[in-house]
């Protein structure tokens, strides 16, 4: 099989221990990419590993569980500032007589808005 398809299939296979491990802090992190690395050392794919314990040496110099967590806020907040500029243009819309087409298009721009604060707080609080 081409190392090219190998390459693809390995990084298909890999990616939901990488999300998995972006809601779990540093060490699950770190966990999820050694079990990379290991998966990789098993399949004879040197430049998968190099990659990988270069991506585990940045984690282990950068990776705090106090960055994540502000990162995390950080996102929280810009989805609540989203919202409020959402629910300000539907309120906008309402007080200027706005069409119920245009009224619709900014609900929905509001519940948008909504759902996305939902999800970066369900993943703050992981």
């Amino acid at each position: 099989m081409n190392r090219a398809i190998k390459a693809l299939l390995l990084g298909m296979a890999a990616y939901p221990m990488v999300c998995t491990a972006q809601t779990g802090g540093c060490d699950a992190k770190r966990t999820s990419i050694e079990r990379e690395i290991s998966y990789a050392q098993a399949h004879g794919n040197a430049k998968r590993v190099d990659g990988l314990e270069t991506a585990l040496a940045q984690l282990n110099a950068n990776c705090t569980d106090a960055v994540l967590r502000s990162d995390a806020q950080r996102k929280v907040a810009a989805a609540e500032k989203k919202l409020s500029e959402r629910q300000r243009e539907l309120q906008q819309a309402k007080a200027d007589g706005k069409s119920a087409k245009k009224i619709a298009e900014r609900q929905h721009k509001v519940d948008e808005a909504h759902a996305e604060l939902e999800k970066v707080q369900t993943e703050a609080m992981q």
